[in-house]
């Protein structure tokens, strides 16, 4: 594994006025690369630009572009509400999803062959793509996310399926202390044998968090072991929070 760097040292910003691909690839990915192998999360500041993140924030009120709404408290998953987009993807979600995977292809094939789980995922996100939809998994998962004071998302996991990409990532499209106050994005990681770990990820408005979907490889003493991760939103205390979520796998 590689050397550690705190989670929340986001790093310089981007340059907003890159096209988003080119601010994609102008990340720190040995940064990233070595944040999620020490703490299974990385963050991105300034992917996104103030008027972007409006402009998707805005999109929530546009039912023909989603394939559904959900209402968290209906099914314990805690409260507040989210809606999947349908495809064809609005063209910056879209362009985000292909541009990001590339990136963390290898890190996800590294992992799975530490972990000595079979599976490789091929170099381009549309071939992916196609290996879910060849087993059922056709419905797309890039969604909006949208809180208010009191809501909050539980622990969990985005699996929806046999085909899973083991990273994912999340920009926060509203501003802290402004828009919103609570609402922090937390990622808690379960060890073998030992008590969990939480991590409180600081974002602002346009920044983004990358982390694991569901487990990852830890070296330890005595060779590598798996630890499973979980990720959620605590309690927002006041106003309105808006995020846009990309997960590289479709849903059955």
């Amino acid at each position: 594994m590689h050397g550690a760097r705190h989670a929340t040292d986001a790093g310089a910003s981007v340059l907003p006025d890159r096209p988003v691909d080119e601010r994609v690839a102008s990340l720190d990915w040995p940064r990233i690369e070595d944040e999620l192998d020490s703490f299974g999360c990385a963050t991105a500041a300034g992917l996104l630009d103030p008027q972007e993140c409006d402009r998707l924030a805005g999109l929530y009120m546009q039912d023909a572009i989603f394939r559904s709404r959900v209402v968290m408290e209906r099914h314990g998953f805690g409260r507040g509400e989210y809606k999947y987009f349908a495809y064809p993807l609005p063209d910056i979600v879209g362009t985000l999803r292909g541009a990001l995977y590339p990136h963390l292809v290898a890190v996800a094939n590294r992992w799975n062959e530490a972990l000595r789980i079979g599976v490789r995922y091929p170099s381009l996100h549309r071939d992916f793509i196609e290996r879910c939809h060849r087993a059922g998994q056709t419905r797309p998962t890039p969604l909006l996310l949208r809180y208010k004071a009191g809501d909050y998302n539980c622990l969990h996991q985005d699996l929806y399926g046999e085909h899973v990409f083991p990273i994912q990532a999340a920009i926060l499209l509203s501003e802290p202390g402004k828009d919103f106050t609570g609402g922090e994005f937390v990622i808690t990681e379960q060890r073998p044998r030992m008590q969990s770990r939480a991590e409180v990820v600081t974002l602002n408005k346009g920044d983004a968090v990358i982390f694991t979907v569901n487990s990852r490889p830890v070296q330890g003493t005595r060779g590598i072991y798996r630890v499973n991760l979980r990720h959620g939103v605590s309690r927002l205390r006041s106003g309105y929070r808006h995020t846009v979520g990309v997960i590289f796998h479709d849903a059955l």
